[in-house]
């Protein structure tokens, strides 16, 4: 059985949601009824952990546990505790108390309202102090995410999918101020996976990644392994795959430099793959010295 060894001292983070110190996932069964061979792990604010697995294995029904603060009510029978305690049922189900945002490949936007002013909204609700700085904080996070720049007068739903990505996980982490997010295979969104990560770790919160990408879950604290809907192995991520994650972002990073000279109508020539491929193992063979 795993349970949760990393060795870390939570802290709390103060919101006005609730005084979160940690989340506690107890395991509960698969889809076979036997019982999960992770028993338990914690997430403490300011780790960054990943779920993987096969499609259809339960990865986002184990993210919907921990958003819906199940309690031996779901199919899986798990328990998510909040410091130790089960959630009392208003901060499950009133929105202005809950302390989780979901976001998944297929959230869209339905107002019309411009972004600008649907930011505005939302950060005056929240009771911010400079409105207009919250608007532009948010604005500048959502681009460096997504290629196409956000701008205040274009229409929500005249947003692309990477940027409605973009948009609501900025907007999660600036003025929601969520203090635990749920990030469902957002690499299929069309953002920039490497940028989101640099900046996520910026902040002291609990991301949960839903992930078929490897670099997202080499760069994570730790992994949860699924198959057959249930829990089956936890790993903590180990210094040798922290060295592959450089050169898998060092990867990533030609890819998306082909993406743009493609998307620019630029051909891409022996020499230019060339060019790349040779930087790409120079620069690794430099990281691997360092």
């Amino acid at each position: 059985m795993y349970t949760n060894s990393i060795d870390i001292t939570c802290n709390f983070a103060e919101n006005y949601f609730m005084d979160i110190n940690k989340i506690t996932v107890i395991g509960g069964i698969g889809k076979d009824k036997s019982p999960e061979k992770v028993e338990k792990f914690e997430l403490c604010m300011g780790n960054i952990i990943s779920i993987v697995g096969p499609t259809g294995c339960g990865k986002t029904t184990l993210i919907n546990d921990i958003e819906l603060f199940a309690n031996k009510n779901t199919p899986s029978m798990r328990t998510i505790l909040i410091n130790d305690e089960p959630v009392a049922e208003d901060f499950t189900f009133d929105p202005s108390k809950h302390p989780i945002a979901l976001i998944s490949q297929h959230t869209n936007f339905l107002s019309d309202l411009p972004v600008g002013e649907f930011l505005k909204i939302h950060s005056t609700i929240r009771g911010s102090e400079n409105v207009s700085a919250m608007i532009d904080e948010t604005l500048d996070f959502a681009n460096q995410l997504t290629g196409e720049a956000i701008i205040k007068e274009t229409a929500m739903t005249q947003l692309s999918g990477g940027q409605t990505r973009s948009l609501l996980i900025a907007d999660a982490v600036i003025i929601g101020n969520s203090p635990i997010i749920l990030l469902d295979e957002i690499e299929n969104a069309g953002i920039h996976r490497t940028k989101a990560l640099e900046l996520l770790k910026n902040y002291q919160k609990i991301f949960v990644f839903v992930t078929h990408d490897p670099r997202i879950a080499l760069l994570s604290d730790f992994r949860i392994i699924m198959k057959n809907g249930a829990m089956q192995k936890m790993i903590t991520t180990s210094d040798e795959e922290k060295m592959a994650a450089i050169g898998l972002k060092q990867l990533d990073d030609i890819m998306l430099d082909f993406r743009k000279m493609i998307r620019a109508g630029e051909e891409i020539t022996n020499d230019i793959f060339d060019k790349h491929i040779n930087y790409l193992v120079t620069n690794y063979q430099y990281s691997l010295k360092k």
